[in-house]
Parts: structure tokens; sequence; C-alpha cells
């Protein structure tokens, strides 16, 4: 059984019978034999899929959205973003993706030689909680433009979500059996990756997740994509422009509750503007408003889950207890449901657990630096490796430490955000490959290599 829990008020909101093997393997045998067909269907064809796809989200994007809220507890307004986000992903593709999968020409010794792009099969897709929407259309737009079907396996606290995203693909028009949502427990994954009958493994989660789904597509010699945990630093030079560098910290910090692996989570600031810094920091999280999700000015509202609660509270007394000043903040909010207060950590140090650990909540850590250097050192000072904030008034020194920065991202002057229009993923124990963009598309595709010969002679 599948239980979904509002975060909100830890009431029941409905449960689900998961499905047996007998409706696995059907799944697995439709998905197998709808995508040899869909291979074959001009790319036209199904780029015009996405199109009626980003129809179908902005249609029920009120329904969708509540649906979010409820299951896990972000802010409404955030909800309706990520849906909206959906569809544009899918219109993205819809328009781009014939040009990304075009055959490439060749200079060579043939009469002709190209590289064409072709689809693997069916993709299983282990999806979480925190954007449950998101993270099934980023990957799912270019994977079935390129000719690909899907399993997904949904975190197993947003059942509903998963299931309508079944229901808009069908709107959609998707053909039976290409894509189909399996409610199961996490101990049934391995022998799906181990199915013949699936051709590669995308999963966004946690590192542990990730090294053991890892693992299990390796045994099997399939193709992995990993989008795994973060530590993000959100660096601050002296020379930054200190007010929209800490309300754009705010906002890097606390959307979603801080419940996202690319939220800004060590926040590492030169230490002759680190008072400042900090003030205008704390001054803008205390504007944050806490309450029911449900309602459209509330900035913070519950955590997905209790034991995400109480872990991250966890992560807090300890890194006080090590010397951490606690400026706000730190302690879960008495009554209905999962809620902890925007925190605020000072005088972070390396050997603490905000600044060693992922805090996947609505904590933050300030770290103080010397100069630039140290900055730089102290941001890569991490086994993470997957996205990045710089701030300085001078983008030559900013691009020349940008090369410096251990990352898959490195955002100048601004908010680490996924976007359509470049690739997206990490380095280190944050995982491998990359989605969105040109190089996304291309990472559930057969890259091959035609060459036509003999070449003709000149006469």
């Amino acid at each position: 059984m599948i239980t979904a829990i509002n975060p909100t008020n830890g009431q029941e909101v409905a449960r689900y019978e998961l499905h047996d093997d007998a409706y696995v393997e059907a799944a697995l045998s439709a998905a197998a034999a709808a995508q040899r067909e869909w291979r074959t269907v001009p790319i036209e064809d199904r780029v015009a899929l996405l199109s009626d796809i980003a129809k179908a989200l902005r249609a029920g994007k009120a329904k969708y959205a509540e649906m979010i809220t409820r299951e896990m507890g972000k802010p409404i307004a955030e909800s309706e973003a990520e849906i909206e986000k959906c569809a544009y992903n899918c219109d993205f593709y819809a328009e781009n993706a014939p040009q990304y999968l075009a055959d490439e020409i060749l200079s060579s010794n043939a009469r002709e030689s190209f590289v064409e792009f072709d689809p693997l099969g069916v993709v299983l897709a282990i999806m979480p909680w925190n954007y449950p929407f998101w993270q099934f259309f980023r990957f799912a737009a270019p994977a079935f433009a390129a000719g690909n079907g899907a399993i997904l396996k949904h975190a197993n606290n947003v059942p509903q979500c998963a299931l309508a995203i079944e229901d808009i693909m069908l709107e959609a028009g998707c053909p039976e059996g290409l894509f189909k949502t399996l409610l199961i427990e996490p101990s049934k994954v391995a022998g799906i990756i181990a199915d013949d009958r699936i051709a590669a493994v995308t999963l966004t989660g946690s590192t542990e997740v990730g090294a053991i789904v890892a693992s299990q597509a390796g045994q099997a010699l399939k193709k992995q994509v990993l989008e795994l945990g973060g530590s993000d630093p959100f660096i601050v030079l002296a020379d930054a422009d200190i007010e929209e560098a800490a309300a754009v910290a705010v906002r890097a910090r606390y959307i979603n509750v801080g419940q996202s692996c690319v939220n800004a989570k060590r926040f590492i600031v030169e230490e002759c503007i680190a008072d400042r810094f900090v003030a205008l920091f704390c001054a803008g999280v205390a504007r944050l408003k806490i309450g029911d999700p449900m309602e459209r000015d509330t900035n913070i509202g519950p955590m997905a889950r209790a034991n995400l609660m109480t872990g991250l509270h966890a992560q807090v007394e300890k890194t006080v207890a090590a010397g951490a000043t606690l400026k706000m903040g730190g302690k879960p909010i008495e009554g209905d449901g999962f809620y902890y207060p925007p925190t605020v950590l000072d005088n972070v140090r390396p050997d603490m657990v905000a600044f060693c650990e992922e805090t996947f909540g609505p904590v933050a850590a300030i770290i103080r630096a010397k100069d630039a250097d140290e900055a730089v050192r102290l941001a890569n000072q991490t086994e993470f490796g997957l996205g990045s904030a710089l701030w300085t008034k001078d983008l030559a020194r900013g691009r020349k430490l940008a090369r410096d920065i251990d990352a898959g991202a490195v955002f100048i002057n601004g908010m680490v955000a996924s976007d359509p229009r470049y690739p997206f993923g990490g380095i280190k124990r944050s995982g491998y490959g990359r989605e969105l963009g040109v190089y996304g598309i291309r990472e559930f595709v057969n890259i091959k290599t035609v060459w036509i010969g003999p070449a003709k002679v000149a006469k």
C-alpha cells in the first residue's frame, strides 16, 4: 500500500494498492512493443505530441498545482510555476528537437559520412518528490522526441502526481503503452533495471540512492544519467552588489522550502563585507511568511515528510554544538504539519555538519572567507559539484574564477536554475550525464556513425 500524507497537517490524502508483478510485466511488454513503433514515427509527428502535452499541462494547471501542494507542501504559487515550466520545456523541445537530432555531416575519405541519432529504447525514470512534475517532464520531453519510451517509478509519497502524469500523457495522445507509471516498492527496481526491455536508466535523487542504481545499471551494462545531491556554494565577493546578492540569496536558499538539489546552501562571503551581507540576508529571511501553502502569499510551507524535518534539525543541532552561531530559527514549529522555520547559521566552518553534508531544507550556512581565492577553495571543498553562484561586479574576474569552480554550472550574479536552453547536471558525487539543451536530448540516443564508400575518384 502507498499512502500520500498532506505535510501541512499530517493527514492522509490518498492510498493506493501497489502494482503486482503481472502488472509490471504487462507494462514492460507494452512499452517495448510501443517503442518499436514510436521510433519509426517521423520526428515532426513525435514533437507534435510534446505540443499537445504542453496544452494538457496548461489546461489542468490549477488542478495539478493543488495536487503538488497537497502531496509535498510546495507553496501553491511555486506549484503553478512548476507546471508552467513543464509546459515550456515541452514547447522548447517541440521547436528544437528536429534540429538537435538532425544528421551531422562529416568530412572524411568516404563518398558520404554522417552521424545519426537513434533512440535507445525504453528508459526507466526514477524520480523524486521535490519537483514531482518537473523532474519527469525535464527528462521526458527530449526522450520522447528522440523516439524513446519510458517507465516511471516515482517517489512513493507523491502517488497522485505520478498517476496524473500518466493521465496527461494519454490525454495528449501518447501511444498506448509507450509510457506507464508503476506504483512499486523500491525493492522491485533492481529487477526492472536488469530486464532486457529496459535500455537505460535516469535517476534524480540522493547520492546514496544514485550509487545503488548506478551499481545495478552498471551490472546490466546500461546507460545512466544521474542527477544527485548538492551543496551549492553562493560566493559573494567584496566588490559585489551586496543588496542584490542578499535579496537573491534569500530566494536561492528558501524556494521550495529549501528542498532542491540546486538550492544555494553554503553562502561563502568575503570577511570584509560579511556582517553587512548577514544583516541584509537575515532581514530578507524575516520577511518570509510561514503558513498554509495553499495561501498565495505563503513563502514557507511544510517540509515534505516528518523524517526530513527531524533529520534537518539534527544537522542544525550538531552544527551549533560545534560552534556555529544560530542567527534565526533552529527549532521545529509546534503544531500540526512538518514545519521548520527559515534558519540561518553564521560562522560555519568546513569541519561542521552544515558545511560537509547536504542540508535539504530551509537552513542557510554562512561561511566567512578572507579573500576570493579562499572563497573558491571553500566552494570546492565538498564532495558535491552541481551548481554554484558567484557575485562580483568585475565580470572579467568572474569569468576567470568560474573556470576554477568545480560544478556543472556557474551563475555569475544570478540564481542557479534549470532551463531547457542549456545543459543541466553535475560532477563528483552530484552525478553524471546531462539533461536539457542539445546535450540532454543526446543522452538517450545511439550516436551512430554511418560511412558510405568508396569515395568518388576524380577523373
